[in-house]
């Protein structure tokens, strides 16, 4: 079996259980959507060791950053700034997106955009935003680390099932 059969069978068989697992018993507490995007993004940054931390802690950092901002733009902390509040926000929490590039395990900066998207998305797509601080499941920057998580690890998985299968 060559290269790219192995993984498209190790990808679409554990693509199904992820599915299954997100959407069943873990509902609530994943997100598929997010999980492939974590996925993708272990594959891009090089299907290894190092891809895997840097898939993590890139994509987790921009969901905190992404929380910061949702915190601050729904609080109104900031309200006296008007209709610029919330572009002021997110141009300086986007700025704190690729600044840390410099740091080895942040050093992926769509990793860090990918967590920042899918948690601001998450939040108002849902109407969560106001929830960024709740130490609960319904808080859009803890489901994206979750489903992150678990998301790189089935790309690991996929990865290492694709190359058991290939030989």
């Amino acid at each position: 079996m060559s290269k790219l059969t192995a993984l498209a069978v190790s990808i679409a068989v554990l693509g199904g259980v992820w599915t299954f697992l997100a959407l069943n018993p873990l509902a609530g507490a994943t997100l598929v959507w997010v999980g492939f995007i974590a996925w993708g993004c272990y594959f891009h940054s090089g299907a290894d060791s190092a891809a895997l931390q840097k898939t993590i802690a890139g994509m987790s950092y921009g969901a905190v950053i992404a929380g910061i901002a949702l915190y601050l733009v729904s609080s109104g902390l900031l309200g006296g700034l008007g209709a610029l509040a919330a572009p002021i926000i997110i141009a300086v929490t986007v700025f704190a997106l690729v600044i840390v590039a410099g740091a080895n395990l942040l050093s992926v900066v769509p990793a860090n955009v990918y967590g920042y998207a899918a948690t601001a998305g998450l939040a108002l797509t849902a109407g969560t935003a106001g929830n960024a601080t709740m130490i609960n499941l319904t808080n859009p920057v803890l489901l994206v680390i979750i489903s992150v998580v678990l998301g790189a690890l089935f790309g690991m998985a996929s990865g290492k099932l694709a190359g058991a299968i290939g030989k």
